[in-house]
């Protein structure tokens, strides 16, 4: 929550997208309460951004809103979790097979940039500009195919799912091992190759599988549950 908000422009779609990067960054925790007049006062604005903010977190399920007692950052949910990635998996893997058909040169002049980007980040050892990289990388894969809903399906998979990317990063998954799953997907896109786009970017989905039960047991404090579902327990199966 640091980038001074554009008072030419609609306030609360601004607050909004400070509130959830700070959520998904932790630096708003799970669990933690949330005050209209501090976040009011802290951006210089009336409070009626700040509700209406909180209303869209809460749609994201970022967010629980408890009459008469306050608004909460939400705790992460295992099931949620799990079930926004079986649904994130089959909408990119459509995406990323169009895409080996579809991208263009300023395409990959894009993605190899990122893919500069995040190497960049993995010297640095910086897991905020990396993850940030990360969902550009991806929305930039979307964008290829320009497929609005899709990718409106993606961004709200992603709600539930980040705060475990960003959690994982340095501890569970590796940023170099990502980085190398980006580069396969974006040389199996560069080549034509729907099979195998769609492959890597599974592969590359599926990654967060093996932190998951791994962060709820280490966290159980910013989790509200650890159950996996039985759809998700078949995939790591199949993965071990």
């Amino acid at each position: 929550m640091i980038n001074p908000l554009r008072l030419d422009q609609p306030i609360a779609p601004q607050l909004f997208s400070e509130l959830r990067l700070a959520i998904i960054e932790m630096h708003l925790k799970p669990g933690e309460a949330l005050s209209e007049k501090e976040i009011s006062l802290k951006y210089g604005v009336s409070r009626q951004p700040v509700r209406e903010a909180f209303i869209k977190l809460s749609e994201a399920g970022l967010v629980e809103i408890r009459p008469s007692r306050g608004t909460y950052v939400s705790k992460i949910s295992v099931r949620r979790v799990a079930d926004a990635r079986l649904v994130r998996e089959a909408v990119e893997c459509s995406l990323v097979r169009n895409a080996a058909r579809l991208a263009k040169a300023k395409d990959f002049e894009l993605l190899d940039k990122l893919l500069d980007e995040q190497a960049q980040a993995f010297a640095e050892d910086n897991f905020v500009r990396f993850n940030r990289s990360d969902n550009f990388f991806h929305r930039a894969i979307a964008n290829i195919v320009q497929c609005d809903y899709a990718l409106k399906t993606v961004e709200g998979a992603r709600n539930e799912i980040d705060r475990v990317r960003f959690l994982s990063l340095g501890i569970a998954t590796p940023m170099k091992r990502l980085i190398e799953q980006h580069k396969n997907i974006v040389s199996a896109i560069r080549t034509g190759k729907a099979d195998m786009a769609d492959e890597a970017m599974r592969e590359h989905l599926r990654e967060i599988l093996l932190a998951l039960p791994q962060l709820a047991e280490a966290n159980p404090d910013i989790f509200e549950d650890r159950s996996l579902p039985e759809h998700t327990i078949y995939i790591i199966n199949e993965m071990s």
